[in-house]
């Protein structure tokens, strides 16, 4: 398979890389980016993009890919809903737009938030938001499509966060890990990865999927 990745250079994004670089399923990794991660494989080509709330110019660029994990956000803290909306929504729904007129047989997964809001109706701005970018998603039309609502994420390897309040809360975190690993919320940037790329011929009904159901997709492939 084929895929697109936004978000490469977060924790994320670059959880979901490492595991498409080894995964035997992938043959071809394409990075989408506002700068030049600096890492060189032979599956991997990367596109520098300054306007993410325009994609439309890359279409050609998406044609013959099988899906896309959109990995990239940012934080709703000192953020207008106004501000977010437009980080959030805005950014998938361009993004969402491009892949499905490359391709509307494409899997597009969009990595959301625990807590969100599929009724976008509730009291937490950024539940809301993040709800109503998810719906847009699963009703576009696209072949099939996820919502990972990712809770908790253990980086492993050179996997780190790209905020240094994070990075040290991970810090003081480490010694944890073994025990963390064991709850079944939690989850790996291995097991993440491994979740992505099998959910792309999951054809399952259950599309909202949390820590658990990460972690069992990630074993099902």
């Amino acid at each position: 398979m084929n895929v697109i990745i936004t978000g490469s250079t977060g924790m994320v994004g670059r959880s979901t890389l490492n595991e498409c670089l080894v995964n035997d399923k992938v043959e071809e990794v394409l990075i989408v980016n506002r700068r030049e991660l600096g890492i060189s494989h032979p599956k991997l080509k990367e596109v520098i993009h300054s306007d993410f709330t325009d994609f439309s110019k890359l279409a050609k660029a998406f044609s013959g890919f099988d899906a896309c994990f959109h990995c990239m956000g940012v934080s709703s803290v000192g953020k207008s809903e106004e501000e977010f909306h437009k980080f959030t929504f805005e950014i998938t729904k361009s993004l969402a737009d491009t892949c499905y007129a490359a391709n509307p047989e494409m899997v597009f997964n969009y990595v959301s938030g625990m807590g969100t809001d599929s009724s976008e109706q509730g009291p937490t701005m950024w539940a809301r938001v993040k709800g109503k970018t998810e719906n847009y998603v699963l009703n576009k039309g696209f072949k099939d499509a996820y919502m990972f609502r990712l809770g908790a994420l253990i980086p492993e390897g050179e996997v780190s966060s790209g905020t240094s309040w994070y990075k040290y809360i991970y810090l003081l975190m480490k010694p944890f890990y073994p025990l963390l690993k064991r709850i079944k919320s939690v989850t790996t940037s291995s097991k993440f990865g491994k979740a992505m790329i099998n959910s792309v011929h999951a054809n399952q009904d259950l599309k909202h999927l949390e820590g658990a159901a990460i972690n069992q997709l990630a074993e099902n492939g």
